[in-house]
C-alpha cells in the first residue's frame, strides 16, 4: 500500500508540475502591458496605453515610429496569425505543419507571391518603404521581447522566423486569396463545364446574373431570362441520357446550405442624422478564428500638413500590416464589403506541338518561363514544384477540351500591392477619399466614406482593373488573337462613383452595385444574390432619421424576408399531407416567426426545405455536366435562386428530372427529407435554429488538443442568431469580423464590436475581451476606456 500510494504521490506531482510548467510557459509568452523598452529605431518616446478591452492607444512622433510601435504590439500579441498569413500566400505552410498542408501550398505556390511581393516592395515610394521597414523592425523586436516564444510554437516544437520586409505584402496577398476564391477561379471553370455540357440558353437561363431581389446603387434588376423550351432541352423524352446514379443524385450538389459571402457597408447622408454628420456602418463577414483577423487599436501623431494639430485615428488594424484598415480619422469615416467583381480570367494557351515551350501571342510566339519552386516540409524531404509562366499567368489548369489554362488575376500585377491607404489618415472629406481609393493597393472592394459634413460616397478600390476586349470573361479566352484580352489598366477617373445620392442613402452587401459601363468593367465574379442588400436599403428608407442604434438594429436584422414565399410553398405543399412524419412538419411550420432566431423551429424547417427542393431541381443540369466532367461541381450563381423560383412557378415538365412524376412529387420528397432529418416523430420540437447556429470560433491549433483544453483557447460555442441572405449573417465559423457605426467627428458616440479578443494567448486578459457584446449585438463605444496598463517606447541612448 506504501508504494501504491507512493506512485499516486508522484503521478499527482506530474501532473502538478506539468500543469505549471505549461502555465509558466504560456505566461511568458504574454505581451509585455507595463514598463519601458528602449530601440535604437526610435526617434522619441512612444506611449502605449491600454484599456479594459486591451485597445491600444499610440501616442507617437510621427508616423515611421508609429508604424514601429504596431509593429511591435502586433507581434506581441498575434505573431503566430501574421505567420499563418503569410505563409498562407507565400505556400509555406508545410515547414510548420507537414505534409499535410503541402497540397495547399501547392496551389498557392503556382503564384509565386513571395518573388511578387519583393518584386512590388522594389516599386514602392520610398515613404512607403520606409513605414514598412520601420514596421519589420518593430514586429521583430516586439517578438524578440517575449520572454518565451508564441505558445502555438512551443506546441508545435518551432521557433518563429523573423518577420521580413516583403512579408507585409504577402499578408496583403492573403487577402487577395481569402476575397478572390483562394485564386484557383474554379467558379469559371465549372461555368466553362456547364456550358459544355448544356445548350447555351439553359446555361444562361440557370445563371442568371441578376434577379427580383437586385438592389443596385445604379440602374434597376435585371431582365429575366427567358425559360428554354422542350425544343432546347427535354430531360424526359429520352434524347438526353442522365448519367448518374440515386445515390448521386440526392447529395447536395450547391452550397446552398452553406455561406460564401456576408459583408455589409451602408451609410447615411448629414440630411438624416441629428447631428448633421454622416453615419457609416460597416461589419465585414470573414472566416471566424481566434484571434480575431482585426486588432483594435488608436493611432495618434502629429499632422505633417497641419503644425499644431494631429492625426488621431480609431478602428481596426491588420496584424502584419502598419495601416487603419477601416475606422476614423475623425474626418472621415469608412469601410468595405468585397465587390465580387470578375478579376481573373482564363486564357487559353497555344503551345507549339513541336517545341512545347513556346506559346501563340498576339505579337507571335514566346518561350514559356519555368521557375523551379522548393517547398520545405517539416519532417519530410524538400518537394519540388515547376510553375510555367506565360505572360497572362502561370499555367494553372486545363478546358474542357484539354487546352492548358493560364490564369490571368490582378493581384499578380506589381501595381496591386501599395500602401496609399494611409493618405485616408490625413484625409478631410468625402471627395478626396474617393479620389484616393482607386488607387489603393489592396483587392477590389466596395468603399463606402462618410465624413463630418454630412457627405457620403462609395467607389471602389483596387489599383488593378483591367479594361477587357473582346471576349466573353466568364468563360476561357484565347488572348492571342489580336483585338482579345487586357487591353491595360482602368483610369482611376473611370472608375464608378457615386456620391451624395438624392435620397442620402448608400449600401453594398456583395451584390451587383452598378449597370451599364460601369458592370462591364467590374464584371460578375459570383455576386450574391440581392436579397440582403435589398433588405439593408430598405431599412434604411424605412426611418427619415437615423441614429447609431438605429444603424446598429440594420446589421442585426434576422427578419427572414427572403424566405417568406419559401415558407408558403412548403405550406401549400404539405396541405394534403397524410405521413405522419409530414404532419407532423405541417404543424411544426405552420406558424411563421419570420426570423432567424436562436429558438425558432419554423425558421430552421423553410430554410432547409429550401435547400433540399434547389438540390433536386438543379440535380439533373448538374449531372449532364459530371458526365463531360467527374470534377464539376455548381458554380455559384446568386444560389440560382431566380432559376429555381421560375421553374417551381412554372413548373414545366420538360425541365423536371425524370424520376418525378411532377413537380409536388419533387416538393414532397424534399419536405419529407427536412421531417427526416429531425431524426424521428416527436424530435421537431427540438431542431431550433440556434441548435443548429452554434458558434465554432475556434483556435486553428485546438483541433490537436483535448476538449477540456480547446475549450479553454476557443471562444463559447454560443447559439447565434442570423443566417445568410439577412443583414446578420451567420454561421459556426462565419460572421461579422468587425462591426461599427461611426459619426467622423462625433467618435463618442459610435461603437466597434469585435468576435474575440485582442490576444492569441488564453492567459491574456484581452483573450476574451469585448466577445459578449458582439455575440448579443450590444454597442461597444469605439473609443478606448480608461487606461489600466501603460507601456513606453524610448530611443535607446548611445554610450
Amino acid at each position: 500500500m506504501r508504494w501504491i500510494r507512493r506512485f499516486f504521490f508522484l503521478c499527482g506531482l506530474l501532473v502538478v508540475v506539468g500543469i505549471g510548467s505549461a502555465w509558466l510557459l504560456l505566461h511568458g509568452s504574454l505581451a509585455r502591458l507595463d514598463g519601458k523598452v528602449s530601440s535604437e529605431h526610435l526617434s522619441a518616446r512612444v506611449s502605449i496605453n491600454r484599456d479594459a478591452l486591451g485597445t491600444a492607444t499610440i501616442d507617437a512622433n510621427d508616423r515611421i515610429d508609429l508604424s514601429w510601435a504596431l509593429g511591435f504590439l502586433h507581434a506581441q500579441e498575434r505573431y503566430f496569425q501574421m505567420d499563418l498569413m503569410r505563409r498562407l500566400a507565400a505556400g509555406e505552410l508545410s515547414e510548420l505543419f507537414g505534409k499535410q498542408a503541402i497540397e495547399l501550398d501547392r496551389g498557392h505556390r503556382m503564384h509565386r507571391f513571395r518573388a511578387r511581393a519583393t518584386e512590388s516592395l522594389a516599386r514602392m515610394p520610398p515613404a512607403d518603404r520606409a513605414l514598412i521597414d520601420a514596421y519589420r523592425e518593430g514586429v521583430n523586436a516586439g517578438l524578440a521581447d517575449l520572454s518565451v516564444r508564441p505558445w502555438e510554437y512551443l506546441l508545435l516544437r518551432q521557433t518563429p522566423q523573423p518577420w521580413r520586409s516583403e512579408d507585409t505584402a504577402l499578408v496583403i496577398d492573403a487577402m487577395f486569396l481569402d476575397l478572390n476564391s483562394d485564386g484557383a477561379n474554379l467558379r469559371e471553370l465549372n461555368l466553362a463545364r456547364l456550358r459544355a455540357a448544356l445548350p447555351a440558353p439553359v446555361y444562361r437561363f440557370l445563371i442568371a446574373p441578376g434577379s427580383s431581389w437586385d438592389a443596385p446603387l445604379r440602374g434597376d434588376a435585371l431582365a429575366a431570362e427567358p425559360l428554354p423550351g422542350a425544343d432546347v432541352l427535354d430531360l424526359r423524352n429520352g434524347t438526353w441520357q442522365l448519367v448518374y446514379n440515386a445515390t448521386e443524385l440526392h447529395q447536395s450538389v450547391t452550397d446552398s446550405d452553406g455561406l460564401r459571402n456576408g459583408s455589409n457597408n451602408f451609410a447615411v447622408g448629414g440630411a438624416l442624422v441629428a447631428g448633421g454628420a454622416a453615419l457609416v456602418s460597416n461589419d465585414m463577414h470573414l472566416g471566424l478564428r481566434v484571434p480575431n483577423i482585426w486588432y483594435r487599436a488608436r493611432l495618434r501623431y502629429p499632422d505633417p500638413d497641419q503644425p499644431g494639430a494631429s492625426i488621431d485615428l480609431n478602428g481596426v488594424t491588420l496584424p502584419g500590416t502598419p495601416a487603419l484598415t477601416a475606422g476614423s480619422n475623425g474626418h472621415i469615416a469608412w469601410g468595405y464589403t468585397n465587390s465580387y467583381g470578375d478579376w481573373t480570367d482564363w486564357v487559353r494557351v497555344q503551345r507549339d506541338p513541336e517545341q512545347t515551350q513556346r506559346y501563340r501571342t498576339a505579337n507571335g510566339w514566346e518561350t514559356i518561363a519555368a521557375h523551379t519552386e522548393l517547398l520545405h516540409v517539416r519532417d519530410e524531404p524538400d518537394q519540388s514544384l515547376i510553375v510555367e509562366d506565360t505572360q497572362w499567368g502561370p499555367i494553372m489548369a486545363s478546358d474542357t477540351d484539354g487546352t492548358p489554362l493560364a490564369l490571368a488575376w490582378t493581384a499578380h500585377d506589381p501595381r496591386a500591392l501599395n500602401l496609399r491607404l494611409i493618405e485616408l489618415e490625413r484625409t478631410h472629406d468625402v471627395q478626396h477619399a474617393l479620389d484616393l481609393a482607386p488607387g489603393f493597393g489592396m483587392p477590389a472592394q466596395n468603399f463606402v466614406v462618410g465624413d463630418e459634413h454630412g457627405h457620403i460616397g462609395w467607389t471602389l478600390t483596387g489599383n488593378a482593373i483591367p479594361r477587357r476586349e473582346g471576349f466573353d470573361p466568364l468563360l476561357p479566352a484565347d488572348f492571342s488573337t489580336p483585338g482579345v484580352g487586357w487591353n491595360g489598366w482602368l483610369e482611376p477617373t473611370a472608375y464608378p462613383r457615386v456620391y451624395d445620392p438624392e435620397n442620402h442613402r448608400l449600401w453594398t452587401a456583395n451584390a451587383r452595385t452598378v449597370d451599364g459601363d460601369w458592370l462591364r468593367w467590374e464584371g460578375d465574379g459570383g455576386y450574391d444574390l440581392g436579397a440582403r442588400a435589398l433588405q439593408i436599403r430598405d431599412d434604411l428608407l424605412g426611418k427619415q432619421q437615423l441614429s447609431a442604434s438605429d444603424m446598429l438594429a440594420v446589421q442585426l436584422d434576422d427578419r427572414a424576408v427572403f424566405l417568406e414565399r419559401w415558407h408558403a410553398l412548403l405550406q401549400t405543399t404539405l396541405a394534403t399531407a397524410q405521413n405522419p412524419a409530414l404532419v407532423e412538419l405541417q404543424s411544426a411550420a405552420k406558424s411563421w416567426s419570420a426570423r432567424a432566431a436562436i429558438d425558432s423551429i419554423d425558421y430552421r424547417l423553410v430554410r432547409s426545405f429550401r435547400s433540399h427542393v434547389v438540390d433536386a431541381v438543379l440535380a439533373p443540369f448538374a449531372a449532364l455536366a459530371r458526365a463531360k466532367s467527374a470534377a464539376f461541381e455548381l458554380p455559384s450563381a446568386q444560389g440560382y435562386e431566380a432559376a429555381v423560383w421560375t421553374l417551381l412557378q412554372i413548373r414545366p415538365m420538360h425541365l423536371l428530372d425524370p424520376r418525378y412524376a411532377d413537380w409536388n412529387a419533387l416538393l414532397l420528397d424534399a419536405a419529407t427529407k427536412v421531417a427526416e432529418e429531425s431524426g424521428g416523430q416527436g424530435k421537431l420540437a427540438s431542431q431550433t435554429w440556434g441548435e443548429r447556429n452554434t458558434a465554432a470560433i475556434r483556435h486553428p491549433l485546438s483541433r490537436a488538443l483535448p476538449n477540456f483544453i480547446a475549450r479553454w483557447i476557443d471562444m463559447p460555442a454560443q447559439s447565434l442568431p442570423g443566417d445568410s441572405n439577412m443583414p446578420r449573417v451567420q454561421s459556426p465559423g462565419f460572421g461579422a469580423s468587425e462591426r461599427f457605426t461611426i459619426e467622423p467627428g462625433h467618435e463618442d458616440r459610435s461603437y466597434l464590436m469585435m468576435p474575440g479578443g485582442q490576444s492569441g494567448n488564453p492567459l491574456s486578459p484581452f483573450h476574451a475581451a469585448g466577445h459578449d457584446d458582439w455575440v448579443i449585438g450590444r454597442a461597444t463605444p469605439l473609443l478606448p476606456g480608461p487606461s489600466l496598463h501603460r507601456l513606453t517606447l524610448e530611443p535607446a541612448t548611445s554610450g
